[in-house]
Formats: structure tokens, C-alpha cells, sequence
């Protein structure tokens, strides 16, 4: 009798459950309840979400049948990642390599649904591994926020600007800057002017960080402190885009953001012969005509590339990191020229603005940090701060590398088009799937 009287009581609680869902999804749909307050209501993230989801089908007479919502674990996006969820949205991710990158391995994770890119990245991997290996130096580590103030007359904006570029104000102002973080270090202030208004351009380190908020916590409260000497100072801005933050933009590509890598490889005209079946002499004049030129055409601002940004967004949103900054992250200068008597092909990538993290965002969720993990870049690295987050840049450097000396071979050899065709296109009857 015992275990029967248990059994009903379970069965009461789950009806008494669905019940209590049934009457806040009316609610929602109803407009009495906010979607937005589920889970501050409710207290169970999951539980918020499949209310919001099966609210929104009912609203928009649209089924997401096709929209997982089991398996992800909605408490770890909160406040976090991603506002009001009602699934996510799954992406592949396959691996390249392993790429040989200043004499150590890495099997390199991409998340595409783009057919080809692994394959042809892969393909670049095995070059350069059967060449000896690629090398990457990263020259320069910097966040940047550069926000934008305004005053009543030139004088005083200009005023400001010496006096924050004096290098005797320097130490009081990074002192000032520094107490946002026991990571963030500022490196430089560099202002640009443009009348009465002034613009303020902040760089420092933020460790394995981004560093989005830390430069922005350091920024404001240098703000602060300026407000005693410049009561006049209006802050119209914390961001006035002279940053730049996910824009492509000239300051970036020629000053540099977060990290600035370069990368190079010499591949054995063997290797250029058998596996990427074309020839050196090809290869230069596609990236002098294609990469260079025809950029210069276009009049592209930092996209001196094949597609550097296929591959940066691929590992970007394996790892965790911001797609959006997939815009100056990308910016790249691929060179190609022949040595060893032409012979052999010298094959380089300058990337000056590679924004990654290993903390924070979406570097935490289980998935990306497996694919962190899988680099040997998870964390933060306890023994060398910020170690981890440059050792990322330059493995992306190094895909984008071998990304570049794939691609250029497949249109030199003219295989692009059969190439997209046979691993890019759906067998699958497309009338069937759409009806």
C-alpha cells in the first residue's frame, strides 16, 4: 500500500506541474506575464525556456520542432550568453590537421556548414607539415575603447589631448587605468581630434581575456579622474568607434587590436606539386593578381586575402569567441613569393587584429571549452597570464595560413568548381525537403 500511496503523489505533482505551465504560458501569450522574467520567476532556466518556446509557437502559429532544446545547460548562458533562449541551434564542427605550428601539433576545430572548408584546410595542414612546419611571431597585445568627449571651443579639446599624450602624465594615468583589474595594464592613449570633439583611443593588456569590459572599466574610470581637471569635459560616449569594435576600419589594420600575428611557411616544390597540384609560379601570380591586385581594385580595407574570415569565423565559433569581431579579426595580407631559385614557395599571413580569449563569453559553455581544451588553450593559463589567449591568436594565424595556401591552389588548378560541387551541394531532393 505504501508504495502506491508514493506513486499517486508523483503523479498529482507532475499534473499539478504541467497545470502551473499551461497557466504561465497563457500568461505570456496573453501579455500579463513578460517573456523576459521567466527565469527570475520561475527559478529553473530550462523550464523557463521550453514555457517561452511552446509560448511563441502558439503566438506565431510556427512550429520549432526542428530547434533542440534538450541538452544544453540553460543555467550556464544566464546573464551571460544569451537573453530569453527557446533552444540553440546546432553547427558541426570538424577537425583540420594536424597543423604544425612552431614545432608543436594541433588539431584544429571548425564549426561551418560551409562543405569543403575543413577538407581544404586540412589539405593546407598536410602541406605545410610535410614542408618542415609553419613559424608565427605575435608583435603586439592590446585591447582597444576609445571613447569620444566634447568640450565648448578647440582649445580646450585640443588641451586635453596634449596633456594625455604628455609622457609625464603617463604613470598617474595607468595607475588611475589600472585599478579596474589585477589583469588590465594600459599600454598607450592616442587621441585623434576632429574639432571641439575629442577622441580617446586606450590600449592595454587584459591577460587571457578579450578584454572587452576590462578596457572599458579602466577607461571609465580615467574618465573620472579627468573630470577634476576638465570639468568642462563632456563624455558624449563611452565608445565613439575610433576602437574600432566589429567594424572594419584603418586604425585596426594599421595599429593593431588585441593581438597582431604573423605567420609563415616554406613549402617544398614537391609538396606544392603533389598535394596542392599546381605550381609555385602559379601560386605567386594568382596572389599577386587575386590577393593583391584585385583587392587593391576593390578598394578592400584590410582584406588582402583569399578568405581569411572563413576560417577565423569557423574556429571563432568552435571556441567560443565573438563571431562579430570575425570582421577585424580577418583583416590579413596574404604573400606568396618564390625562393630557392623559384623552386620553393615562401607563403606568409599578416594579421593585426586577432580579438580572442580564453576566459569569459562564450569560452565557458561545454561545448567550446572542450574544442579550447582540444588546442591545450583552455582558461586562463595561471603560470603566464595571458599566454593562453596568444597562443590562440596564433593558432588561427596558422589555420588561416593553411586556409589560404589551399584555397589559392584550387583556383590556380582550376578545381574550385568541381571541388564546391562534389562537397557543397546537398544530395537531397530539395522539393521533398522544403514540402
Amino acid at each position: 500500500m505504501e508504495p502506491r500511496r508514493r506513486s499517486s503523489t508523483i503523479v498529482t505533482t507532475t499534473v499539478s506541474s504541467d497545470e502551473e505551465d499551461e497557466e504561465i504560458i497563457q500568461s505570456v501569450v496573453l501579455g500579463k506575464t513578460p517573456s523576459y522574467s521567466l527565469e527570475t520567476k520561475l527559478g529553473d532556466c530550462k523550464r523557463a525556456a521550453a514555457i517561452r518556446r511552446e509560448a511563441l509557437q502558439r503566438i506565431t502559429d510556427k512550429s520549432l520542432s526542428g530547434l533542440p532544446l534538450e541538452g544544453l545547460d540553460y543555467e550556464s548562458i544566464l546573464g551571460q550568453c544569451c537573453e530569453m533562449p527557446i533552444g540553440y541551434v546546432q553547427i558541426p564542427v570538424g577537425i583540420a590537421g594536424p597543423l604544425l605550428l612552431d614545432g608543436r601539433e594541433y588539431m584544429v576545430p571548425m564549426a561551418t556548414t560551409e562543405g569543403c572548408l575543413v577538407a581544404s584546410t586540412n589539405r593546407g595542414c598536410k602541406a605545410i607539415h610535410l614542408s618542415g612546419g609553419a613559424s608565427s611571431v605575435l608583435f603586439k597585445d592590446g585591447m582597444t575603447r576609445a571613447p569620444v568627449v566634447r568640450f565648448t571651443s578647440v582649445v580646450r579639446a585640443a588641451q586635453l589631448k596634449l596633456f594625455l599624450e604628455d609622457p609625464v602624465n603617463f604613470e598617474t594615468l595607468a595607475m588611475t587605468f589600472n585599478r579596474s583589474s589585477r589583469f588590465a595594464r594600459l599600454q598607450n592613449i592616442k587621441c585623434a581630434i576632429a574639432g571641439k570633439n575629442l577622441y580617446l583611443r586606450f590600449t592595454c593588456s587584459t591577460g587571457d581575456a578579450m578584454g572587452m569590459n576590462m578596457v572599458s572599466k579602466g577607461v571609465q574610470n580615467v574618465l573620472d579622474y579627468l573630470q577634476n581637471d576638465f570639468p568642462d569635459m563632456d563624455v558624449i560616449g563611452i565608445s565613439g568607434n575610433f576602437c574600432s569594435d566589429k567594424k572594419p576600419a584603418a586604425v585596426n589594420w594599421i595599429e593593431g587590436r588585441g593581438k597582431s600575428v604573423v605567420c609563415e611557411a616554406v613549402i617544398k616544390a614537391d609538396v606544392v606539386q603533389k598535394v596542392l597540384k599546381t605550381s609555385v609560379e602559379s601560386l605567386v601570380e594568382l596572389n599577386m593578381l587575386k590577393n593583391l591586385t584585385g583587392s587593391a581594385m576593390a578598394g578592400v580595407l584590410g582584406g588582402f586575402n583569399a578568405h581569411a574570415s572563413n576560417i577565423v569565423s569557423a574556429v571563432f565559433i568552435a571556441t567560443g569567441q565573438d563571431p562579430a569581431q570575425n570582421i577585424e579579426s580577418s583583416h590579413c595580407i596574404t604573400m606568396m613569393e618564390p625562393i630557392n631559385g623559384g623552386e620553393d614557395l615562401h607563403v606568409s599571413v599578416t594579421m593585426p587584429s586577432i580579438e580572442v580569449g580564453t576566459v569569459g563569453g562564450g569560452t565557458q559553455l561545454a561545448s567550446q571549452s572542450a574544442c579550447l581544451n582540444l588546442l591545450g588553450v583552455k582558461g586562463a593559463c595561471k603560470e603566464a597570464p595571458g599566454s593562453n589567449a596568444r597562443l590562440l591568436a596564433t593558432i588561427v594565424a596558422g589555420s588561416v595560413l593553411a586556409g589560404e595556401l589551399s584555397l589559392m591552389s584550387a583556383i590556380a588548378a582550376g578545381q574550385l568548381v568541381n571541388s564546391h560541387m562534389k562537397y557543397n551541394r546537398s544530395s537531397k531532393d530539395i522539393a521533398k525537403a522544403s514540402s
